[in-house]
């Protein structure tokens, strides 16, 4: 380690200033930089301290649920949250600043990088979300004699290749680390045939599944609903053009749409009325008897409301935005569709797909042709909402499993 060490510093400083550069003419600064490089205060943690990573906006949403429920366990323990990008600090900073004790970013995997952040936080242990392998960090963290584990573990298939060619390198690095929790029993075995020791790795299921069904009920009336769920600018027009050509075929369904950002809500109610079909607002307490398409204009019920639909779209995917969680709907046995812009959830939606639970469409073509699917065909339906709960029962319990390894590490 001590030459591969030497190697990533001199390389290290050769390139920052030319990376820094090329950046800056692009307008992409490197942000968190002193973070990284560990030139950072911290607060006085303290010897207690559990420590999460999330490098990116996926990760840090699958942490979630885990963080609120560490802080609940351990109410004695700290609890630092690094990521490794811009979005991922802000999402962290917006969903943690009342739950963690410090969010930093995540060290550049150099020695003096990662000696300066360790000598500031002290972790006693660290969790890295999904399969982030940092080879500097990892053998630090053995030589201090901190525990170090990856948790919700996936590895992509062209990864798993790049990997594989360099097993003897890998091998040496994943014994640094004290436990690995997969996903899946397909990753577990690619870890191990890429070096993991079968004894340190094991399946915990997936994060993003360890949500609950709100025990709030709602009633909006009769029909078949479809929820059209944090839809972005283009996307009100892509739904509601879908519904009204769908509305001759079915007169019996209606719409919920929910926009992502609540300025637009009176854009959409525009678009709504101009289809010719009852629009209303669901801060004016209309409903379905009454209305064949209401704008979700309130705060913090769009998650609670999948439990009226007969499926869902998710938006955020027609655009270059990513997608949003697909699982609030599949949590009440509601199939969800998403538009091609999924990277936030490339991994809940390999798994929705396995089956009918989840589906991808390409083109608003496609989306109509989708939900005419499901809204013709009584026995493909049925069977999209069974897939939906039997894939939830099969991923539950990752959270329960990582607080219970928590417990034994701490002891």
């Amino acid at each position: 380690m001590y030459i591969y060490g030497l190697i990533t510093t001199i390389l290290f400083i050769i390139t920052l200033p030319f990376v820094y550069l090329v950046r800056a003419i692009n307008g992409k600064f490197l942000y968190g930089w002193k973070e990284k490089l560990g030139l950072f205060h911290s607060p006085d943690l303290g010897d207690k301290v559990i420590m999460y990573h999330g490098v990116s906006v996926g990760e840090v949403i699958a942490l979630e649920n885990l963080i609120k429920k560490t802080r609940e366990t351990f109410p004695t323990h700290k609890i630092v949250v690094t990521t490794g990008t811009k979005t991922g600090q802000e999402i962290a900073h917006k969903k943690y600043s009342e739950i963690a004790d410090f969010i930093t970013y995540f060290p550049f995997d150099i020695p003096f990088c990662v000696n300066s952040f360790l000598d500031k936080i002290h972790p006693s242990v660290v969790m890295i979300a999904e399969t982030e392998l940092w080879p500097t960090f990892a053998y630090n963290c053995k030589k201090r004699n901190i525990p170090l584990y990856v948790i919700n573990g996936r590895i992509s298939d062209s990864t798993y290749k790049s990997y594989r060619l360099l097993r003897f390198f890998f091998k040496y690095i994943l014994n640094f680390y004290s436990g690995i929790y997969t996903q899946s029993e397909y990753d577990n075995q690619k870890l191990i045939s890429i070096g993991a020791k079968p004894e340190n790795t094991e399946v915990m299921k997936n994060l993003k599944f360890d949500i609950k069904k709100s025990p709030d009920k709602i009633d909006m009336g009769k029909g078949r609903i479809i929820i059209a769920g944090s839809t972005h600018q283009g996307e009100d027009e892509i739904v509601i053009s879908t519904f009204k050509h769908l509305k001759k075929e079915f007169p019996d369904i209606k719409l919920l749409l929910a926009p992502r950002h609540l300025n637009r809500a009176a854009h959409a109610l525009e678009l709504a009325k101009a289809t010719g079909l009852g629009s209303g607002l669901r801060s004016k307490q209309d409903n379905f008897n009454e209305k064949d398409i209401i704008i979700l204009d309130t705060l913090g019920e769009l998650s609670k409301t999948y439990q009226i639909c007969n499926f869902a779209f998710i938006g955020g995917s027609f655009n270059k935005t990513g997608g949003h969680n697909p699982l609030e709907a599949v949590v009440y046995s509601k199939p969800a569709i998403s538009g091609p812009s999924i990277h936030n959830f490339r991994d809940i939606y390999g798994i929705l797909t396995r089956s009918d639970a989840g589906k991808v469409v390409k083109t608003p073509e496609e989306l109509e042709s989708y939900m005419h699917k499901l809204l013709s065909d009584k026995d493909f339906y049925n069977k999209a909402c069974k897939d939906c709960e039997t894939i939830f029962n099969d991923q539950q319990g990752a959270m329960q499993f990582v607080i219970n390894k928590l417990d034994k590490i701490l002891k």
